[in-house]
């Protein structure tokens, strides 16, 4: 499947709080991405969207994420958990854009204090992903024990996370690829879509 246009695959942080460890693994796996051939990616930081809270959906929009994503072949959310979930900002976000998603790649990356690496929240983000018409891939990274993966100012701290990654970014490049094949050249059935 040839096709001369780099695969976008933007990373998303999945969290506004101050101090949050989850920006050290995002710019983490942009800088891994961006390393890859044939893949072009950035950052979106939801803590730079003010979306009201008193609306939903269509109505909170945000334009210029809206584009972000729509031109997106794939998706990585970078999400911390807090009290076994994901931020609640996070689901707000994404539940502002429906038709962006479709059919697109999405890999999570979960971010945790603990032992768990997040995935507890990885799990808990399955379900609405499916709903919002993502593809999520069955590799997942998990951050665990994130204050010992990276120092305070975001430097990597734990190399193996170069190569753990490694097999998430391929399935993910790999779906994001599989996916605009079909977005572009097998049509929906009668009444889909």
């Amino acid at each position: 499947m040839p096709n001369q246009r780099p695969l976008n695959i933007p990373v998303l942080i999945g969290t506004v709080r101050k101090g949050r460890a989850s920006a050290h693994a995002a710019r983490f796996l942009v800088e891994q991405l961006g390393a890859r051939n044939g893949v072009v990616t950035e950052l979106i930081d939801i803590a730079e969207f003010r979306l009201p809270v008193d609306d939903a959906g269509e109505a909170i929009k945000n334009k210029e994420m809206a584009e972000k994503i729509n031109s997106a072949d794939g998706l990585v959310l970078v999400v911390p958990e807090y009290n076994h979930s994901f931020p609640g900002l996070l689901k707000h976000v994404l539940d502002s854009h429906l038709m962006e998603y479709i059919h697109k790649a999405v890999g999570i990356a979960g971010v945790a204090a603990g032992p768990f690496g997040g995935a507890r929240v990885i799990e808990n983000c399955l379900a609405p992903m499916r709903e919002l018409g993502l593809v999520t891939i069955f590799f997942d990274v998990n951050f665990s024990n994130v204050f010992k993966v990276f120092d305070g100012s975001g430097r990597l701290l734990d190399t193996a996370f170069v190569r753990r990654t490694q097999k998430f970014l391929n399935e993910l490049i790999w779906m994001a690829t599989t996916l605009r094949y079909g977005r572009e050249h097998v049509p929906l059935p009668e009444g889909q879509g």
